[in-house]
């Protein structure tokens, strides 16, 4: 049955194969039969495509034909022209020849000169006829070329397209010639499809009985293989169930020989820490033999407790007194450097307390020297009010305290400088400069744009004020400004001009000495007066 299984299996194999091929060659024939015909509509499209191409040419020859027509008319009629114009020019030239030679035959009499005149103005009447007879006669001629240049191209155009129209008919007879060959190809296809129906049926035929045999060896096939699945499934349970006993007893004789291993190596340990056999060790222990072992857990807690005790203990340190001795020296000659620090941080902390009374005291002398310097100011700034200066004093560092200004401008109330406006902040920052200026004045005073957010009754008394701290004090105040008011009441004014032709200049003016000088001049005049 195998055998046979075989042979249909190989016959199975064939039938395929041959199906296949036969397959593949109707598909082929297929794909040949739809080019046949994709080419057929191709070759008929091309040839209503040609035939309209005809058509056309068709179309264009007449017109051309017609267009040659009426260029040989308008060139007969043309030549028609030019002959009767040089008709016309050879008589005219015939004219003017007579009356040249009449004119040259004639004497120079008087009677003569108004048919001389006459002849002459008949002469110019004819060149002006013969002018423009030579004009028609040029635009003829060039009407000519023209009209031979066109009926030339014509003539070109037109052989182009009997050519194209050869090409056409070459071009159809090659396209009946190919539909002939496709119908007669398309004929012998046609017949094709049958046939190979029928080998396929025959295949079919056979492929069913093939496939009958196949199915009932492959029935008894599993059967067979089932049974010796169940046998081979036995046997590897047989296997494993052997090969698990032999895994087993390995682990057991690999285990035994490790307790025998271990039981040496305690031996030997025993034998080295203790010094005796290990059937003594009971004894050393002093424990009975018919007593109850102790856990190993316990066992094994309680000596590596002890022997973290000896580890702590350590060695024994010969050299103990001697660094006693050492430590006790150092401590002496410590317990000596404390004592001098505490009396040096003492008499510290007296000079601190000291100098913070000093600083205390110097501090309230200026305190009190500035606040009244700054009341004065104040009044006079505001013309009027009254100010004064708060001493916020710190517990720890009375260097460290801070200042609180409380001010009271004319017509309001007592206010932190916070409170008042920009102008009022400004002379209220302008009176506490100019105390603590006058506590400790200094040669040279500079000030820079203090005035500009004053209006003109504070500027002026600002001015005031820093012309009497300058007669006080003997101090040039130096006044970096753009007031007005301000630069009339100084002594000497400092600038720059505005630039001239890409030049700036430095400009100084004494107007200290311009007043005397127009005071002096002023005396002078008023004494020439009298």
């Amino acid at each position: 049955e195998r055998n046979r299984l075989a042979e249909l299996e190989v016959l199975e194999d064939a039938a395929r194969r041959e199906s296949d091929d036969l397959g593949a060659a109707a598909r082929a024939q297929r794909d040949v039969h739809r080019a046949a015909e994709s080419e057929e509509r191709r070759l008929r499209q091309a040839w209503r495509e040609t035939q309209a191409e005809l058509a056309r040419t068709r179309e264009g020859l007449t017109v051309i034909e017609r267009q040659a027509r009426e260029t040989e008319q308008r060139l007969a009629a043309v030549a028609e022209n030019r002959a009767a114009a040089e008709a016309v020019l050879a008589e005219a030239e015939e004219r003017l020849g007579e009356s040249e030679a009449a004119i040259a035959a004639l004497d120079n009499d008087d009677a003569l000169e108004a048919e001389v005149a006459a002849a002459e103005r008949e002469t110019g009447g004819h060149r002006g006829t013969v002018g423009e007879i030579r004009q028609a006669l040029s635009r003829i001629e060039r009407d000519a070329h023209v009209r031979a240049d066109r009926l030339n191209a014509i003539a070109v155009e037109r052989t182009r397209w009997e050519a194209r129209c050869e090409d056409a008919g070459s071009h159809v007879a090659t396209l009946s010639a190919r539909m002939g060959e496709t119908e007669r190809e398309l004929a012998e296809m046609a017949e094709l499809p049958a046939a190979l129906e029928a080998q396929r049926m025959k295949l079919l035929d056979q492929m069913q009985a093939a496939e009958a045999a196949r199915s009932e060896a492959a029935d008894r096939l599993a059967e067979a293989q089932s049974a010796h699945r169940e046998s081979q499934q036995a046997l590897k349970s047989a296997q494993a169930v052997v090969t698990e006993q032999r895994e087993q007893r390995a682990r057991i004789e690999a285990r035994l020989e490790a307790a025998r291993q271990k039981r040496s190596d305690e031996a030997h340990r025993i034998r080295e820490s203790m010094d005796c056999a290990p059937e003594a060790c009971l004894a050393v222990a002093e424990v009975d033999p018919n007593t109850t072992l102790p856990a190993l857990a316990d066992v094994d807690r309680t000596l590596q407790r002890l022997k973290g005790d000896r580890e702590r203990l350590g060695g024994v340190n010969l050299a103990a007194d001697d660094e006693l001795q050492k430590l006790s020296e150092q401590f002496a000659t410590m317990d000596l450097e404390r004592l001098d620090v505490e009396q040096a941080i003492n008499k510290l902390r007296g000079a601190i307390g000291q100098l913070n009374r000093e600083a205390k005291k110097r501090l309230g002398e200026a305190f009190d020297l500035v606040n009244g310097h700054f009341q004065r100011l104040f009044g006079t700034l505001f013309g009027g009010g009254e100010a004064r200066l708060e001493m916020i004093e710190s517990e720890e560092d009375p260097l460290e305290g801070g200042l609180e200004i409380i001010a009271r401008p004319p017509g309001k109330k007592p206010a932190t400088l916070s409170l008042l406006s920009g102008g009022e902040q400004t002379l209220t920052a302008l009176s506490l400069i100019f105390a603590v200026f006058l506590t400790n004045p200094s040669p040279i005073c500079v000030l820079d744009e203090v005035d500009a957010p004053l209006d003109d009754a504070n500027v002026d008394r600002f001015c005031s004020m820093m012309e009497r701290m300058a007669a006080e004090t003997e101090t040039r105040f130096l006044v970096i400004t753009h007031h007005p008011m301000t630069m009339a009441r100084m002594d000497r004014l400092f600038g720059v001009t505005m630039a001239e032709r890409g030049v700036s200049q430095l400009v100084s003016v004494d107007l200290a000495t311009a007043e005397r000088i127009i005071e002096n001049g002023g005396e002078g005049a008023q004494a020439g007066a009298a």
